[in-house]
């Protein structure tokens, strides 16, 4: 039974970075892609990053050259980097594991932590 959980998220400003941790039990990292989306208020969750288990990885273009997604499969942890961050960022930021897909489809992904609360003022 896998299992997800995010962490580092936290209120910053404009032009701050910051680092967000997926934490995976249950289950072997290696066997999943593995995304992260993000929903803000009054938005559907929508796709940010995915990297897969050559390490391949595509982001959405809005966050390009900005985030980086990566993975430590013996440590089971999966990382988002964020640089120069916007107040339109302000998001709960979620990864979920896709054993199939290296998708940007929320309905590719068959387990879900339970979000991180990211705010970006002005």
């Amino acid at each position: 039974q896998v299992q997800l959980a995010e962490s580092g998220g936290r209120s910053v400003e404009t032009g701050d970075s910051l680092k967000l941790t997926c934490a995976v039990s249950g289950g072997a990292l290696s066997d999943y892609s593995m995304g992260w989306f993000r929903q803000a208020p009054s938005k559907e969750r929508e796709f940010v990053a995915i990297i897969n288990w050559r390490a391949q990885t595509y982001y959405t273009e809005s966050v390009k050259g900005r985030f980086t997604i990566s993975r430590d499969n013996a440590g089971n942890t999966v990382y988002l980097e964020m640089n120069g961050l916007r107040p339109n960022d302000t998001a709960v930021y979620s990864c979920g594991a896709s054993k199939q897909h290296f998708s940007p489809d929320v309905d590719d992904y068959q387990y879900w932590g339970q979000g991180t609360q990211v705010t970006v003022s002005s």
